[in-house]
């Protein structure tokens, strides 16, 4: 349903009835429910085959609603929320004992973001509640940059779809955790330069336990196609007619079907239109798809991480 007032009121109802409303956001499509309504949060598990030690990430509209779902905020949180809030920055605080274990899979802790994007602001405008929201796919898969992608995956499922075309960013928010020490839990669409300007150097550590964060499962972001990370000028002319590649910039003669991120290189553009390319080849019912290795600097971290995650389902 195109996001439309009327539409946005109409989503608002269903999620305080309890209901789970797909929306745009200016990183990837959520699926969202009512952070305080445990059996809604629980659908979004249900719905996207996810598993229950894999905690949600709760959208807010301003610091009020922040108030309801953290313990506190310390100056180092509130130095990165006056620099990188509303936007693709997740940030992961000590959350409020009153907010449902199974939105923080039972952690200490709560992943919390204020999105940027309109609909999403007029979603919990309306609403009137923080939103409990992974991206809008089926638990490990490709995640969504349309409403397209959604109905696609989850169809029926979903009690509605919000539709305000493509995703600006493409990628999903990156996400920090300030204790013990400042730590990359996830690279996502702001670049961790970005972030380490700010404030200095991140741990880049991967969790050992538990993860603290969504996306930090050694298989995620995977099309349903075999997907490898290869230099693929390196692969043999006759190992190419089946296959689809996934391209920074430049081309490659022999694939079955060619998809490039950016005609000059700029990872900004490649990274808005990341999954949009894989999902357009994971389409296509090839045999494989090689992906070109991303430069690992700015976005280019991002994206290299979830080819890499993607290519562990082989």
């Amino acid at each position: 349903m195109r996001a439309t007032g009327a539409s946005v009121a109409r989503a608002a109802a269903l999620l305080r009835a309890g209901g789970v409303v797909a929306f745009p956001t200016e990183t990837v499509y959520g699926l969202g429910a009512l952070a305080f309504d445990p059996a809604a949060a629980a659908r979004i598990f249900e719905i996207k085959g996810r598993p229950s030690f894999d905690p949600l990430i709760v959208h807010v509209l301003d610091d009020l609603m922040l108030a309801q779902v953290v313990a506190g905020v310390s100056p180092l949180a509130r130095r990165l929320m006056d620099r990188f809030w509303p936007g693709a920055l997740t940030l992961v605080l000590p959350k409020d004992p009153h907010l449902p274990a199974l939105v923080t899979a039972g952690l200490a802790t709560v992943a919390v973001r204020r999105p940027s994007h309109p609909v999403a602001r007029a979603l919990l405008e309306a609403a009137g509640a923080p939103i409990a929201a992974p991206s809008a796919n089926p638990f490990g898969g490709l995640s969504p940059t349309r409403a397209e992608h959604v109905a696609a995956a989850l169809g029926d499922r979903v009690d509605l779809i919000l539709d305000a075309g493509p995703s600006e960013l493409g990628l999903e928010s990156t996400i920090v955790a300030l204790e013990p020490e400042p730590a990359l839990l996830r690279a996502g669409s702001i670049a961790v330069e970005e972030i380490e300007a700010e404030i200095g150097p991140l741990e880049r550590r991967p969790d050992k336990a538990q993860p603290r964060a969504p996306g930090g499962l050694p298989v995620h972001y995977a099309p349903r196609t075999p997907l490898r990370v290869v230099d693929p000028h390196s692969v043999a002319s006759e190992e190419r007619s089946a296959a689809g590649v996934l391209l920074l910039q430049g081309d490659c003669e022999g694939y079955a079907a060619v998809r490039r991120l950016s005609e000059s290189g700029d990872l900004r553009e490649a990274a808005a239109g990341f999954f949009e390319a894989l999902h357009a080849l994971d389409a296509l019912g090839l045999g494989r798809i090689d992906a070109q290795p991303m430069p690992e600097h700015g976005l280019g971290l991002a994206m290299m991480d979830r080819l890499a995650r993607a290519a562990a389902r082989r």
